[in-house]
């Protein structure tokens, strides 16, 4: 039967329930974002003077705010991720096939919908992130967008707002809140937002949230699809040099 090769669910409905920690978190995660949404270009000239160049101050930046809010989501979900991990060991090559499978669905669902809008549009997020990446050497990029940033949003938009909010609100205005929010958080404060730009996180958001879902809520799964899907996009962008890869971005513009 299908549901054989799904992982065991794992209900425990004491490990979704708002701890101090899970608020706390949370609160810091939505300050931090709020502020630098509302107020960036405010302080961007004051981040240039202190750091020696816009990309160290860039990095800097991002470090220390998915640093700060993924110590406290750790240990606010550590016995979620002992026990998801878990799960996932009873399964190893469920894991190891189902990752790479599930980053292809989702760029195949990404071209799709960015297809059917008709118009290809490269966010400023996306932009910065690669512009970014050509000034930062790649062991100093994978911790933060391969291993923290994605434990912090998966932590975020798939445990508090599906696993825990989901006892409280129905759990399908959750998924939808999860994909919607995922995807405002990539563009609100660095450009306008539109449909065009929104796609292609509608589309991630959509398969984390499905996967996340379809394995019992296993956050652990979801983390493994995010950072896999941010490693891939990382190894082709150190991969492809600069000078073609400035081509490409114009082609497409």
């Amino acid at each position: 039967m299908a549901t054989a090769h799904r992982l065991p669910p794992a209900p425990q409905p004491q490990l979704y329930r708002f701890s101090p920690m899970d608020v706390a978190t949370l609160c810091l995660y939505v300050a931090i974002a709020g502020f630098f949404a509302a107020a960036g270009d405010l302080v961007a000239p004051f981040l240039r003077q202190i750091a020696p160049s816009p990309a160290a101050a860039s990095y800097a930046v991002n470090l220390l705010f998915y640093a700060s809010v993924g110590i406290l989501a750790l240990l606010a979900a550590r016995k979620v991720v002992v026990r998801d991990l878990k799960v996932l060991a009873t399964r190893p090559w469920f894991t190891l096939l189902m990752v790479p499978a599930s980053v292809i669905a989702m760029m195949i669902l990404t071209a799709v919908v960015v297809a059917a809008n008709g118009q290809v549009e490269t966010s400023q997020n996306q932009a910065g992130l690669q512009a970014l990446m050509q000034q930062v050497p790649a062991w100093l990029m994978v911790p933060l967008l391969v291993v923290v940033g994605p434990f912090v949003e998966e932590y975020i938009f798939r445990h508090l707002l599906i696993g825990k909010l989901g006892r409280r609100v129905n759990i399908w205005i959750c998924c939808i809140l999860s994909v919607v929010l995922f995807a405002a958080l990539h563009i609100v404060g660095q450009e306008a937002i539109t449909l065009t730009a929104l796609l292609p996180y509608l589309a991630m958001g959509a398969t984390l949230v499905f996967v996340y879902m379809w394995t019992g809520k296993n956050v652990m799964f979801s983390y493994f699809v995010h950072a896999a899907k941010n490693l891939l996009a990382v190894i082709l962008v150190y991969a492809i040099p600069p000078e073609l890869f400035n081509q490409m971005q114009n082609v497409q513009a």
